[in-house]
């Protein structure tokens, strides 16, 4: 039986991670995983209190005290079996999940002022662990049951509803617009956080198993929402939302002022080795350029850090809000701080600066925090008379992300959708207005975290099965 409940007289511990200078001159991961000595003691930090908040705050809800216990007595298959039994992806969710605001954040030792247990580097020394074993086992797809499902979108959503199908014995395949498999896990997300790897492992398990991808295949371009209907018995839309939000200021179609996603792709993909012409002739590349981001959730942590990476001169965050009341993980912009980015808090662009079709600085209006809005949040508001000014030659804007209108683009205009642009599904089913046809992911319930898109593909696959189950028993009692 392992020695647990050492949070008082253990300090809590991360691996090590490298030198700031050092590690903001490639895209590698940032931190090491734990050496196993040093992952049983930290596990070991654990209370195992009556109610795990942190299992509570998991929208997975993760066995995270019984795995942290077979961890801490070295037990580490059966960690990683038990890790594995919620989730289709524990290294990632391990290496990407916000832990400081889900499972760490509500760790009852981290209320006591002793500093939680650091599940998330736990989470992925488990799984990495597994992979170096041999323990991750094949996806055996279950008997054939003669009925297949399409799933739109190769994202974590799609991805894991396609696992789970497939296991249940269905025809799985899968339709997405990029050449590789992975949605934002391998285009949007960069090395530095989740290196590529570590997806394409997981997608060639899914292939291995069975599951067909149909990759660079487009809705409406290659084949119409109806087609697919026609050739599978269910379709599932997981397409996640890419849509970047605007910003209404003067200057904003300037040459520099670029999205954030286009920004974030051309560097993963130049981190593929592939052709990149927008990377090459600059358009996409900060290397020597003064760059300001606008925004204040990951998405702009991913960029700041990316940018410094480029080896642009200066890099610079403006964020409407104060640090306290930003969206993003604090300790993503902890990371950012320590590799050189400079975050302008309480600032909001009037207008970009252009001369000859091109952004030469940001004019930012100071801004202050009002009353609390609909959300709770304090609401920011215009600072009078208080301005700066930036010097940029690239702005990327990383306001966040909207969902396409799928119902034009895929020419089904009676796709249900809400007045977000999010589609409409039943609560409890989660099928669509098109009978048959299911949707989950950030497509429903916007822009969010990878977890919780993991969580909705774990749900759709079991409300599919329900229904394709009933299907099959209908046909038969027809034919009969």
């Amino acid at each position: 039986m392992a020695d647990m409940l050492k949070f008082v007289d253990r300090s809590q511990s991360y691996p090590a991670k490298r030198d700031a200078t050092a590690r903001a001159a490639d895209f590698r991961e940032i931190a090491e995983r734990y050496a196993p000595p040093a992952a049983e003691d930290q596990a070991g930090r654990c209370s195992q209190c009556g109610v795990p908040y942190c299992s509570v705050h998991c929208p997975l809800h993760n066995h995270i005290p019984d795995w942290l216990r077979l961890t801490a007595e070295g037990r580490l298959r059966e960690a990683y079996e038990l890790s594995n039994s919620t989730s289709t992806m524990p290294e990632i969710c391990g290496r990407i999940c916000p832990q400081d605001r889900l499972c760490e954040g509500n760790c009852v030792i981290e209320f006591t002022g002793h500093g939680a247990v650091t599940i998330g580097s736990v989470e992925k020394f488990i799984t990495d662990t597994a992979w170096a074993e041999g323990w991750v086992e094949p996806l055996v797809p279950g008997p054939a049951r003669g009925q297949s499902v399409g799933v739109i979108g190769a994202g974590p959503a799609g991805l894991t509803a396609a696992e789970y199908l497939r296991g249940h014995g269905y025809d799985v395949h899968v339709y997405d617009r990029h050449d590789r498999a992975g949605g934002l896990l391998t285009y949007g997300i960069p090395g530095f956080k989740l290196e590529k790897p570590v997806v394409m492992r997981r997608v060639d398990r899914l292939k291995e198993g069975g599951i067909v991808f149909h990759e660079g295949f487009e809705v409406g371009r290659d084949a119409t929402l109806a087609e697919l209907r026609a050739r599978h018995d269910a379709l599932l839309v997981a397409t996640g939302v890419y849509k970047a939000r605007a910003i209404d200021v003067a200057g904003n179609e300037a040459g520099g002022v670029i999205a954030a996603l286009d920004y974030l792709t051309a560097s993963n993909r130049k981190s593929f080795g592939d052709a990149v012409p927008e990377f090459e002739d600059g358009s996409l590349n900060a290397a020597g350029k003064h760059v300001v981001v606008i925004g204040g959730g990951d998405t702009a942590m991913d960029c700041v850090r990316t940018a410094v990476r480029q080896g642009a001169a200066s890099v610079r965050c403006l964020y409407r809000r104060d640090r306290a009341n930003m969206p993003g993980s604090q300790r993503e912009v902890a990371n950012a701080e320590e590799e050189g980015v400079e975050f302008v808090w309480l600032a909001a662009p009037e207008r970009f600066a252009v001369d000859a079709d091109r952004v030469t600085a940001v004019r930012a209006n100071r801004m202050r925090l009002g009353r609390a809005d609909a959300s709770g949040r304090r609401a920011p508001e215009v600072d009078p008379g208080a301005t700066q000014d930036l010097p940029a030659d690239m702005v990327i804007k990383a306001l966040g992300f909207d969902a396409e209108e799928l119902p034009h683009l895929w020419n089904a205009p009676e796709l249900g959708v809400t007045r977000w642009g999010t589609l409409l599904v039943d609560p409890k089913s989660l099928m669509t207005s098109l009978d048959g046809v299911f949707a989950a992911g950030d497509i429903v319930r916007g822009a969010s975290l990878v977890v919780w898109a993991i969580r909705d593909g774990r749900d759709v696959a079991a409300t599919m099965h329900k229904w394709l189950k009933a299907k099959a028993r209908a046909g038969e009692k027809v034919a009969a």
